[in-house]
């Protein structure tokens, strides 16, 4: 019976011998039950750690057995109380790991590349993705292509570019040639941040924002999912499709590039702040607002916001 609550046969032996003689010694112990002094020793100590032995209030330094019924019933509460905290071990571990699976942080260019590999390998209903920058590299877009068209054959692909990949060749045609596949392409002022949603379940965000090689975080809490989606909805249908001319400025002529660049330049972002934040390289910036200041006559940038204001461009 002890043994089912935890006592090895040497523990219930020496237990048992006790209950019968409290008085029994070490020594009688060890000849009672045929074991080393050094075993039966390990068992008492076993025994006090359990409460079944207690010191004795009429032997200094000797031990008392507690009853067989209080004995059994300590061994049940340890008993129950290492199966609750087993239960709350495996609780935590539950709750781990579907933390980790919510979130995960992918370190360096190579883990986001696996993860984004496997990720569009299993794809099953729609991949949604927004590309910021003026431009793609060459050597990116011919890596993705084996796996971009191995995508668009199985599932419905969304792309957003910013709007300023008209003015790279390169990009276009790489657009050109996932629209040919039977991706759909649109381009739009404010993909200013890349994102990849996967079947509406999984996204794949920067960690920093304008530092890719740091690495990118792989969620999938519902919430936040949905969150992103509809952003990338909201951008959607405002986007341009490719090959479609661009939505008619203002009466000033301002794209919406050009408005947004100025507001940001009149709050005080340098170029390369108001870049990041428009999600184009610094030297964009530079030349949009050069064309700014040629059609605004103004010489410096300060007088660029003066008459940019005056003429009700911000």
């Amino acid at each position: 019976m002890l043994g089912s609550l935890g006592l090895d046969p040497l523990a219930q032996a020496v237990y048992s011998a006790m209950l019968a003689d409290p008085a029994v010694g070490v020594r009688e112990l060890k000849e009672r039950l045929g074991q080393e002094e050094a075993r039966i020793r390990d068992t008492l100590d076993r025994l006090v750690e359990l409460a079944l032995l207690r010191p004795s209030r009429e032997q200094p330094g000797g031990l008392y057995p507690v009853s067989l019924v209080a004995g059994m019933q300590l061994l049940v509460q340890r008993q129950e109380a290492e199966l609750a905290a087993g239960r709350d071990a495996v609780a935590a571990g539950r709750a781990a790991a579907a933390d980790r699976q919510r979130a995960e942080q992918l370190f360096g260019l190579d883990a986001v590349q696996s993860e984004l590999e496997q990720l569009l390998a299993g794809a099953a209903v729609e991949v949604l993705s927004m590309v910021p920058g003026s431009a793609v590299p060459a050597a990116t877009l011919k890596a993705a292509e084996s796996l971009d068209q191995d995508m668009t054959r199985r599932v419905r692909s969304r792309i957003l570019y910013h709007s300023t990949v008209r003015q790279d060749p390169t990009t276009i045609a790489y657009g050109r040639w996932m629209a040919e596949q039977g991706s759909e392409v649109r381009l739009s002022p404010s993909v200013t941040r890349r994102l990849l949603i996967v079947d509406g379940k999984t996204a794949v965000v920067p960690i920093k924002p304008n530092e890719a090689s740091v690495g990118a975080l792989c969620v999938r809490e519902p919430g936040l999912i949905d969150q992103l989606t509809a952003l990338f909805e909201l951008i959607w249908t405002e986007a341009v499709p490719l090959g479609m001319p661009a939505k008619a400025e203002s009466p000033a002529g301002l794209s919406p590039t050009d408005r947004h660049l100025l507001r940001l330049l009149a709050d005080g972002l340098t170029d390369e702040a108001a870049a990041k934040r428009l999600g184009i390289s610094a030297r964009t910036v530079r030349r949009i607002m050069a064309d700014l200041m040629d059609r605004l006559g103004a010489e410096s940038r300060f007088e660029a916001g003066v008459e940019a204001a005056r003429r009700g461009w911000l």
